[in-house]
């Protein structure tokens, strides 16, 4: 007979109160909240805008280097393109140097929508900042940073 394994009321309440994993996933989800109702609008959502950001460039990048900045795996930064696709927002194609990789590109339309919602988030983004006061924003993302 096996003796079960008692984890302690006080260590959940400690694991509430200090993983930063935790703190973390859910400041994202509120954060990604407050900007999916601040685009809601626009029919975006925060993540389908910073996919849309990520291929504001002056050359189309490939799958694998949006997947990497977004910290995707290719299968789910494919999956998210295909709304997008069928908005004719985003075109992917054929990359004439190596058929195997495809190279993401914003169409004018997908523009016109980024160039639109873009002081939306700006917006957005000052309300946060004044949220967390004088010097927090620099001090998050730097902090942040650290941990990629």
């Amino acid at each position: 007979m096996s003796k079960p394994i008692l984890v302690t009321y006080e260590t959940t309440i400690h694991v509430r109160d200090t993983c930063m994993c935790l703190a973390v996933q859910r400041a994202a989800r509120a954060l990604a909240r407050r900007f999916d109702e601040a685009m809601r609008p626009f029919d975006l959502t925060n993540g389908q805008f910073s996919l849309l950001m990520s291929l504001n460039r002056p050359q189309p990048p490939n799958l694998s280097s949006v997947a990497s900045l977004l910290a995707m795996d290719r299968t789910t930064l494919t999956a998210a393109l295909k709304p997008l696709e069928r908005r004719n927002l985003v075109n992917v194609t054929p990359d004439p140097a190596d058929k195997r990789s495809r190279l993401l590109s914003l169409t004018p339309e997908g523009m016109r929508l980024l160039s639109d919602v873009t002081p939306i988030w700006t917006s957005t983004h000052r309300e946060l900042e004044r949220q967390l006061g004088e010097g927090e924003h620099d001090r998050l993302l730097s902090s942040l940073t650290k941990l990629l």
